[in-house]
């Protein structure tokens, strides 16, 4: 058997970036547009300073666009066969099969009703919200609360109990790869 599954992307981050790239994209081509406009008019001809400044500022607004749109696939969740592992931009650790309790599915609007969400979060979920969320329902957190709390999006967590709320697209693919390694895991240790 496979020692890992498939790589699933997690669909917070990659909408949350979503809403990024396309503006830090439009500021650089806003800024490289300006730079070049000014460069030819003549109140501009003595002001190399600033227009060196504009096209630097638009080539860093661009290299802001390409980090975001690559960070989009640096999220995912990976069954493995001691593990699942949860990789996020700034952010990779493993989940020991021995800590998740159980796993089980929820729509997403179920686990955060809309009404209990500030307006911003609401925006942010409300293309997620019928789609279904696999949580792992842990024994023990794997690393610190606060630690995770401060990596991860708040959209893994529906409550303060040890557990973690995973939105991929293909939910039941997800679901079936972890129940397989866990209980190969499980019969390994028997």
């Amino acid at each position: 058997m496979k020692r890992e599954g498939n790589r699933y992307p997690l669909l917070i981050y990659t909408r949350m970036l979503d809403r990024w790239w396309p503006a830090t994209l439009f500021l650089a081509v806003a800024l490289f547009v300006l730079a070049w406009g000014i460069s030819d008019h003549p109140a501009f001809k003595n002001e190399a300073l600033g227009r060196m400044a504009l096209w630097f500022a638009g080539g860093l607004a661009l290299l802001v666009t390409l980090i975001l749109w690559g960070l989009r696939s640096a999220a995912y969740v990976q069954p493995r066969a001691e593990s699942v592992r949860i990789a996020t931009p700034f952010l990779r650790f493993d989940v020991s099969y021995k800590r998740v309790r159980r796993v089980i599915s929820s729509e997403m609007h179920v686990i955060f009703p809309s009404g209990r969400l500030s307006a911003w979060n609401r925006e942010i979920l409300e293309p997620l919200m019928h789609k279904t969320a696999i949580i792992l329902e842990l024994n023990s957190w794997p690393l610190s609360p606060r630690l995770l709390r401060l990596f991860l999006s708040p959209f893994f967590f529906r409550d303060q109990t040890p557990h973690f709320v995973l939105l991929v697209e293909n939910w039941m693919r997800l679901s079936t790869e972890l129940e397989s390694f866990r209980s190969l895991r499980v019969s390994a240790r028997q």
